[in-house]
């Protein structure tokens, strides 16, 4: 198949949970990128979407915001006609592990239904276009685990989910290869490992270490701290998905890795001396006091390592942000912007984080 980069004209682009973490990083990389594209943000704003994150867009007259879900086809269909879109990258998903143990549905519906709703939406619309891409952003999860010797994951490890959340994206996954196989669909579906960065919703590891110690509350750790992620700076991750819209071939998978493996709690003690040297008046200091060893999640993966060989030798890309430079940086980003954070610790996220941690 050919690469997707032959029509130089503006695109039009649908970018599904364009309010989330990663898709709210990527619509103002993509806007900053690509003034003249049409960008659409269709996003349901549940618990985890945040119209804040894009604040800075709305007045751009070609940007435009849809309160929604993926899984109403009428919506879809609407919104593919009259934008006559011909990009849609789909971030929208449930995707915190331990929600998905305390309440699979959400991520049944949202993760596989959804993103079937989606691809037929797009195969019905597709015929309109002279050109279009259905790119679906999913993770490493779907691999299952490694153990310390074992070989980075590749396009081509087995899949082997561990839990409800990464099930349901192994899913999707399938779907999506499975509509570029039998309806020639133009797809690519890329797996990415662990993001973090800025507008990164607080039950995950790296903002609630952050939060946590500001506050001077425990720091929750599963196990013994052992686990192994490769964390991959949330805008090295968007450079690499708009190489992958322009230059990678429908049918195509991309893994794509920060090439950074860290232990957890290492990434714990890194996190704790970066507070130590950068937030003034800590309630507690050393940071490191706060630590506290937790029971582990159920079915916890050991370790994930993405092998991102692929997507270098092929198409170019390589990540730029090391782990201690993102980690600052994103330290510093939730010391500056403590008014987006504060107004996310609820009724409804406390109750949430009594129940997992507590």
């Amino acid at each position: 198949m050919s690469p997707n980069n032959q029509n130089k004209s503006p695109r039009h682009i649908l970018i599904t949970g364009g309010a989330g973490f990663i898709g709210s990083n990527f619509v103002h990389h993509w806007c900053n990128k690509y003034p003249d594209d049409q960008v659409i943000v269709l996003d349901a704003l549940t618990y985890a979407g945040n119209l804040n994150n894009l604040a800075s867009l709305q007045e751009r007259k070609n940007f435009r915001f849809v309160k929604g879900n993926i899984g109403d086809r009428p919506l879809v269909d609407q919104i593919l006609a009259e934008e006559k879109i011909d990009t849609i990258a789909h971030f929208a998903a449930e995707s915190h592990v331990d929600r998905s143990i305390l309440g699979p549905d959400a991520f049944i519906q949202t993760n596989i239904i959804g993103t079937f709703t989606l691809l037929e939406a797009f195969r019905k619309h597709y015929p309109t276009l002279e050109k279009g891409l259905f790119l679906h952003v999913s993770t490493d999860e779907v691999y299952g685990s490694l153990n310390p010797e074992d070989a980075a994951f590749t396009e081509t490890t087995a899949y082997a989910p561990n839990s409800p959340y990464s099930a349901s994206k192994a899913s999707s996954d399938h779907l999506v290869r499975a509509y570029f196989h039998t309806y020639n669909l133009p797809t690519i579906i890329t797996n990415c490992s662990n993001n973090y960065g800025p507008y990164h919703f607080p039950e995950k590891l790296i903002p609630l270490m952050c939060i946590n110690i500001l506050l001077g509350k425990p720091l929750p750790v599963y196990g013994d701290g052992q686990n192994v992620r490769d964390w991959l700076y949330v805008l090295d991750h968007c450079s690499a998905l708009d190489t992958v819209i322009n230059l990678g071939k429908s049918g195509e998978t991309y893994n794509v890795g920060g090439n950074n493996e860290v232990k957890n709690i290492d990434l714990v003690n890194m996190l704790c001396d970066l507070m130590d040297e950068l937030a003034p008046n800590l309630p507690v200091q050393p940071a490191r006091e706060l630590i506290t060893f937790v029971k582990d999640r159920p079915g916890h993966d050991r370790r994930y390592a993405i092998n991102s060989n692929k997507l270098q030798s092929e198409l170019g890309w390589n990540p730029t942000v090391t782990v201690e430079e993102g980690l600052r940086e994103t330290v510093k980003w939730y010391l500056n912007n403590r008014q987006w954070w504060e107004v996310l610790l609820s009724e409804e996220y406390q109750a949430y984080y009594q129940k997992v941690y507590e």
